[in-house]
C-alpha cells in the first residue's frame, strides 16, 4: 500500500472528531441527568412528608405531639401511661379518695384528724416501748417545706390567673362576639353538669378523663383527626348559616360608628 492510502482525508477526520465530541457530550448530559434524578428522588422525601404533615388537620390546631401539648416531663408521662405502675397508682389513689369522700361520705377534716391520731399514737407507744425492750427510739425526721417550690407554684398560679382575667376582660369588652358566645355556651354546659353532681365528683370525672382521653387520642390520632375535620367543617357551615340569619341582623350602631371613625 502507498502512504496516500493510509492517510485519512481531512473531511473524515473532522467528522470523526465531531462524532466523538457529540458522544462525550451525550454521556456527560446523561450522567448529569441521572445525578439530578437521584438528587430529586432522594431530596424531596423528607420535605414532601413534612409538607403533607403540615397540611393534615389536627384537633384544636395543634402542631406539637400530644406529649409536648401536655407539658412534657413526668406529668405527661403519667397522663399517657408511659409508666403503667405510676399511672395506675395515681388513678387508683384518686378512685380511693372519691370512694371515701363521696360514696362513704367520709369528710376530709375527719380523715386528716384520724390519720394524725393514729400516727402520733404509734410513734408515742413506740418511743416509750423502747425503754423496756432496750432498743433505740424511732428517728422522727424533721420536715420543712422549702421556700423555692412554694414561690414557683405561687408565681405560676398568679400568671395563669392574670391571663384568665385578661381573657375575661377582652370577652366582656364586646370585641369578639364568637368568643363571647363560645364562653357563654361553655359556662352554661358546665353549670348543667354541676347541677348533676358536686365538685368532688366533677373533679374526679375530669381527672379520669385526663388519664384516659389523651392516651386513646394518641393511639387513634389519625382517625380522630379525620372525624374532627369533618365535624369542624359542619360546625363552620352551621355557624355561617346562623351568622347570616341571626347575628348579622343584630343592631350594632355604636360599635359600627366607632369602627368607621
Amino acid at each position: 500500500m502507498t502512504e496516500h492510502q493510509h492517510e485519512e482525508s481531512p473531511v473524515e477526520s473532522v467528522v470523526e472528531k465531531t462524532a466523538d465530541r457529540d458522544l462525550i457530550h451525550h454521556s456527560s448530559s446523561s450522567s448529569s441527568d441521572s445525578d439530578d434524578d437521584k438528587k430529586s428522588s432522594s431530596l424531596p422525601s423528607s420535605s414532601v412528608s413534612e409538607s403533607i404533615k403540615s397540611k393534615v388537620f389536627r384537633l384544636f390546631g395543634r402542631e406539637k405531639p400530644v406529649h409536648k401539648v401536655l407539658g412534657g416531663g413526668k406529668p405527661a408521662d403519667v397522663f399517657l401511661w408511659r409508666n403503667k405502675k405510676i399511672s395506675g397508682g395515681v388513678l387508683g389513689g384518686a378512685t380511693a379518695a372519691w370512694v371515701l369522700f363521696e360514696l362513704l361520705q367520709y369528710h376530709l377534716l375527719t380523715l386528716v384528724c384520724h390519720c394524725l391520731i393514729a400516727a402520733l399514737a404509734v410513734l408515742f407507744l413506740w418511743s416509750n416501748a423502747t425503754t423496756f425492750i432496750n432498743k433505740s427510739p424511732p428517728r422522727i425526721p424533721e420536715v420543712h417545706i422549702p421556700e423555692e417550690p412554694v414561690l414557683q407554684v405561687a408565681a405560676a398560679l398568679r400568671i395563669e390567673i392574670n391571663r384568665a382575667l385578661v381573657v375575661l376582660r377582652d370577652i366582656a369588652s364586646g370585641k369578639d362576639l364568637k368568643k363571647f358566645l363560645s364562653v357563654i355556651a361553655g359556662l352554661w354546659v358546665l353549670s348543667i353538669v354541676g347541677s348533676w353532681c358536686n365538685f368532688l365528683t366533677l373533679f374526679y370525672i375530669a381527672f379520669v378523663l385526663l388519664h384516659t382521653v389523651p392516651v386513646i387520642y394518641e393511639k387513634y390520632e389519625d382517625q380522630v383527626d379525620s372525624f374532627s375535620e369533618k365535624a369542624w367543617a359542619e360546625i363552620k357551615k352551621q355557624y355561617a348559616v346562623f351568622d347570616a340569619k341571626v347575628l348579622s341582623k343584630i343592631p350594632r350602631g355604636l360599635l359600627k360608628g366607632k369602627k368607621k371613625e
